[in-house]
């Protein structure tokens, strides 16, 4: 069962080394997704799995590898467990592979890629699925909220994008399972918010447990919602 969750964001620039001169900026939310990560494995899962948007559905189980020389720069990461053979680990992956590796992770890891239009019943039956994979697991949720939160974000201005940001902030900061399972993938996907389908696989596996929810980090730097939620 779902014993804890960390839910972050996926931008490369959370990486320091792709960040170069602007790293700086976002050392809050890298503490944020550290902590969040810290309080993960504080938990005891057995296994993590790690759950980010992909361009078809993949999954990792035997170790998966990712870099980041798609954004410049020589820097190659893998999951704490396993080997390195295999598809390489989608660019939400990685970052989430480069988290665990930074905190020092040393527990056994899947990984699991999910298309961003995936239906929301799909996504919670997912959830559940992953959540019976061993007597305690931890899930590490890899998403975006909108991209359209001011004239220079990836998705230009979009009135309906604060709005659709402030409803996932409170469900995530409260453990709102109905709020995540009924997000809009329509909406989602006009606003760009890659996040919205692994965050009802998490609603998925988190249903019939008790977990407390924790928002540890909540700004859109760049036009973008960025979450940091801990469940536990």
């Amino acid at each position: 069962m779902l014993v804890a969750a960390a839910v972050c964001p996926s931008p490369p620039l959370l990486v320091p080394e792709v960040a170069a001169g602007a790293a700086a900026e976002l050392e809050p939310l890298r503490a944020a997704c550290a902590e969040a990560i810290a309080e993960l494995v504080a938990a005891g899962p057995e296994l993590v799995v790690v759950v980010g948007t992909g361009p078809e559905p993949e999954v990792w189980t035997e170790g998966g590898a990712g870099s980041f020389r798609r954004y410049g720069v020589a820097l190659a990461v893998r999951l704490p467990s396993g080997g390195v053979d295999g598809p390489e680990l989608t660019p939400a992956l990685t970052v989430g592979a480069w988290l665990l590796d930074r905190a020092g992770v040393a527990l056994p890891t899947h990984a699991c890629a999910v298309p961003a239009d995936s239906p929301a019943e799909r996504m919670t039956g997912l959830g559940k699925g992953l959540a019976g994979l061993a007597d305690r697991v931890g899930l590490l949720v890899m998403g975006d909220g909108s991209a359209c939160r001011s004239v220079k974000a990836p998705g230009y201005f979009d009135e309906r994008a604060e709005d659709y940001d402030a409803a996932v902030a409170r469900a995530l900061g409260s453990a709102d399972l109905a709020a995540l399972a009924g997000l809009d993938a329509g909406l989602g996907a006009e606003l760009q918010a890659d996040g919205r389908a692994p965050w009802q696989v998490l609603a998925g596996a988190a249903e019939g447990t008790a977990l407390r929810a924790r928002l540890g980090y909540q700004d859109a730097p760049y036009g973008v919602g960025y979450f940091v939620a801990s469940w536990h």
